[in-house]
């Protein structure tokens, strides 16, 4: 049980409504075959239907939130934890220690633990591992070839993270790996989430065989971590180290399936999340050659024609604002789930206890409601001038409230110094055989970005 569950019931009000069902399901998978199908365009067009909506999932009533004012309340609110067919289908990646998915008090403590590490004056610590990064990865592609933006967007992603936040020097065989298995991973949790037919998922089909290896390798590439951290008696001044040096509620030290599913979340959803956004980033800047030379041109007023450094990252704001764009058009996180943990309501709909919510910041983030021109690429709307029209809760990229990403500004800052350092250097053209269409999973991402890189 958790301390959101055992918070004095305030009575509903009288006259609540029940949200109205959105039409189109069809037998035993309900709404489920149009989130496989189509799913950024089906959870868009649910607000035609209200503020918020039920859907069927499998046997499942599941209840679609769609107006930003809605998707604050309920991240928010404590009659809603994090829950869900998301988070259950994350579950056998992350699994249920992390801070993640844990709930209550475990979440609080996890939080005061690994949030030192993400504290706006401790990133400046990391600013020349990430100078380092974004300047290898422009030299190492060469002018005129092929690039590959979904493994080498991974590989920059895992690289950043594992040396600042783990301390480790895991250079290109595990992140690899870690490429290789996120992309098996979460394609199939998605689907897993959309169609909860959970005994068939245990069967020893192809697809589940090719699951099971992929999510094996995950978590022994992080035992792998955490033993040589062991061995070594090292103690960096890191995250890794706060970990295993943390304690529990009573004072003893934090068990190793904690220690575990710490460093699961610290390394997978932060690099899948920052990857994909790269990724979008650099189709970006091919498709948008006008906003890829305004950053060169910030980047070159800042620098002076030196390499752009973090010490330039809080000048560059018209770079920061083409960060923020792209995010918004291309959420790498585009659905997110909680639950009720009685009844409650929202927005004058009564939602029963247990009840499963989910919303998505995809369909959020491109309502005609809140944006004008809601599908143009336009870095300027987050002018001061101009982001006062946006209303509140329409643009949230890392949640709000208790659940808030605490890995915010480590994210923006080397999504920002990235994108500064290949805008210098490169345009960029898409080659023959790129396929930018989206690539629907727990995440969004090209489904297979190529790329030639062409000097300035």
């Amino acid at each position: 049980m958790t301390v959101e569950s055992v918070q004095p019931e305030a009575p509903l009000a009288p006259g609540l409504r029940e949200p109205p069902r959105a039409g189109g399901g069809v037998p035993v998978l309900g709404h489920g075959w149009k989130l496989v199908r189509d799913p950024l365009a089906f959870m868009s067009r649910l607000r035609d239907h209200g503020d918020v909506v039920r859907l069927k999932l499998g046997p499942k009533t599941v209840y679609a939130v769609t107006a930003p004012a809605l998707t604050g309340a309920l991240a928010l609110s404590n009659d809603f934890i994090i829950a869900g067919p998301l988070w259950e289908s994350l579950e056998g990646l992350l699994g249920k220690e992390g801070v993640a998915t844990a709930n209550g008090p475990r979440h609080r403590r996890q939080r005061r633990t690994i949030q030192p590490a993400f504290r706006l004056d401790a990133i400046p610590a990391y600013g020349s591992i990430m100078e380092e990064e974004a300047h290898a990865l422009t030299e190492r592609w060469k002018p005129g070839e092929t690039i590959d933006c979904t493994s080498e967007s991974f590989r920059v992603a895992v690289r950043i993270a594992a040396r600042c936040l783990l301390r480790g020097d895991y250079m290109d065989e595990r992140a690899e790996r870690l490429c290789v298995a996120l992309a098996t991973v979460f394609r199939g949790m998605y689907r897993r989430m959309v169609v909860p037919l959970g005994p068939l998922y245990k069967l020893p089909l192809p697809a589940n065989r090719e699951f099971n290896r992929a999510l094996a390798d995950l978590h022994l590439l992080v035992d792998e971590i955490v033993a040589e951290r062991r061995a070594s008696g090292q103690k960096p001044d890191d995250l890794l180290t706060a970990l295993l040096e943390a304690t529990d509620e009573n004072g003893d030290p934090i068990g190793e399936q904690e220690i575990h599913d710490q460093v699961v979340a610290i390394l997978t959803p932060g690099s899948e999340t920052v990857a994909s956004t790269i990724m979008w980033l650099l189709h970006m800047l091919a498709e948008h050659p006008e906003q890829a030379d305004r950053v060169r041109d910030e980047v070159e007023a800042v620098t002076g024609g030196r390499p752009v450094a973090f010490e330039d990252v809080r000048a560059l704001r018209h770079t920061n604002n083409v960060v923020v764009e792209a995010m918004r058009l291309r959420p790498a996180v585009w659905i997110l789930t909680r639950r009720a943990v009685r009844d409650t309501e929202l927005g004058g709909y009564r939602i029963p206890a247990g009840a499963d919510i989910v919303y998505s910041p995809y369909a959020i983030q491109r309502d005609p409601k809140s944006y004008a021109r809601n599908l143009e690429f336009d870095p300027d709307r987050w002018l001061p001038d101009r982001v006062k029209d946006i209303p509140k809760h329409a643009m949230s990229p890392f949640s709000v409230g208790n659940r808030k990403c605490p890995s915010d500004h480590f994210s923006m800052a080397q999504l920002t110094l990235i994108t500064a350092a290949l805008a210098t250097r490169y345009r960029f053209e898409q080659v023959a055989g790129s396929n930018d269409g989206t690539r629907v999973g727990i995440t969004l991402r090209p489904h297979d970005l190529l790329l030639r890189p062409v000097p300035r």
